[in-house]
């Protein structure tokens, strides 16, 4: 299967893996629309690319949802995939976290996916053909000292995408999870390292995100070569997998490692401070 002329919409697409998916879709041929709740951004990232539409988009809204992919099919054509890959991360210790950080969290992680899957799925199940792919996270199944609630978002995406796709099982409407590393973003700024791991680039979630339409699978880590790693580590007793953890430093990452002034920027423009 090829990605040349499906109709493709992405959420979050003004920056970051959002813009990395859309313009190497748009670059094999897919007739591409990306929404974000940054006006101006998309409208730049939009026109830069040459994309077709490129407008606002609140995924925690019905009705904006709705209005974004109306206007994609009445411009482009019968949606063949959404890619739900809008998403916020707070980082900090979770029993200090703002009730509202954590509510802008979930608003967005959770429930802009969930209503983004149902209001796509409305649209391809009677054609009986579509895909929605949904951007989780490897934080969905490692859990990760300093973004609790990031992390339980990201869980919550994969049972919900997991679950979806086994109520339509044979209904020609695929569902997948892309699960990419720490990825090299305005996310990730001024975060810490851990030893022996790479951060992933856009690119590297963009690729992925072509590679599961042209061929769905249900979950995709990113970049594939941790995959054994990751799920040789889910076989291991929990007190053995989190020492290991302690000793690489991934508990360091997100908390005392972080570099606060990098993050301000982020925080203030996503709502997350």
């Amino acid at each position: 299967m090829s990605v040349a002329e499906k109709v493709v919409a992405v959420t979050g697409g003004a920056r970051g893996i959002g813009l990395a998916i859309a313009a190497a879709l748009h670059g094999q041929g897919a007739k591409v629309a990306i929404g974000d709740i940054d006006e101006a951004a998309v409208v730049e990232s939009g026109s830069r690319l040459g994309l077709p539409v490129s407008r606002s988009l609140d995924v925690t809204n019905r009705g904006s949802f709705t209005e974004f992919l109306d206007d994609v099919e009445n411009q482009l054509g019968q949606l063949d995939v959404l890619v739900n890959n809008a998403g916020v991360i707070a980082v900090g210790d979770a029993a200090e976290e703002p009730d509202a950080v954590t509510e802008r969290l979930l608003k967005v992680n959770v429930f802009g996916v969930i209503l983004g899957t149902k209001l796509a799925a409305q649209r391809m199940l009677p054609r009986r053909q579509g895909h929605v792919i949904n951007i989780a996270s490897l934080g969905g199944v490692l859990p990760t000292e300093g973004i609790a609630t990031y992390c339980a978002t990201k869980h919550a995406v994969l049972g919900y995408t997991d679950t979806v796709r086994l109520e339509n099982r044979g209904s020609g409407v695929h569902f997948s999870s892309i699960m990419p590393t720490l990825t090299n973003t305005e996310m990730t700024a001024g975060i810490g390292h851990a030893k022996g791991f790479k951060n992933a680039e856009p690119e590297d979630v963009a690729r992925a995100v072509v590679e599961v339409i042209a061929k769905p699978r249900p979950r995709v880590i990113v970049p594939r070569t941790i995959g054994f790693t990751v799920s040789a580590q889910q076989l291991l007793p929990r007190g053995l997998r989190e020492a290991m953890g302690r000793a690489l430093g991934t508990g360091r990452v997100f908390t005392s490692d972080v570099q606060v002034e990098k993050r301000t920027g982020y925080a203030r423009r996503t709502g997350t401070s």
